[in-house]
């Protein structure tokens, strides 16, 4: 089970990452539903594209941690990065699946927008499982 659900998680953040690097380099597939707007249908985040590749080298680095844990790839990585990375990104997915209150995540308040509800269907339930399996192998592995 902790090596299957760490590939899991490898490859969700193999192919996240793979998408936003897409992006910072002039890709535009899937964008439109996956920046917030208001109401008016502006945008509230313009990320320009050394964001997008910042994301993907850190959805990047995530796959590699657990590619780590998984065992199927093997470094001299410090016992406490190990520890502390099992709790923190699951930490940062579970809070990105609760939100902002306004925008994001499954308490927002604009939702009839595009990415509103792309965001409920699909964006804000990945970071759940996400955050979810995340904790699931931490607690396997103590």
């Amino acid at each position: 089970m902790h090596s299957i659900g760490a590939l899991v998680l490898f490859a969700i953040f193999t192919v996240l990452g793979i998408i936003h690097f897409s992006w910072a380099f002039g890709g535009t597939w899937g964008l439109e539903k996956t920046l917030p707007t208001n109401e008016s249908g502006e945008r509230v985040l313009n990320p320009k594209n050394i964001d997008s590749a910042i994301v993907g080298f850190g959805l990047t680095f995530f796959g590699l941690f657990y590619l780590l844990k998984s065992g199927f790839l093997q470094l001299p990585i410090p016992v406490w990065v190990m520890t502390y990375g099992g709790w923190i990104i699951p930490g940062i997915f579970i809070f990105r699946a609760i939100g902002d209150f306004k925008y994001v995540g499954f308490f927002k308040k604009i939702k009839n927008t595009p990415f509103g509800k792309a965001d409920l269907n699909f964006f804000s339930p990945l970071c759940l499982f996400i955050g979810l399996l995340g904790i699931l192998l931490q607690l396997i592995n103590q």
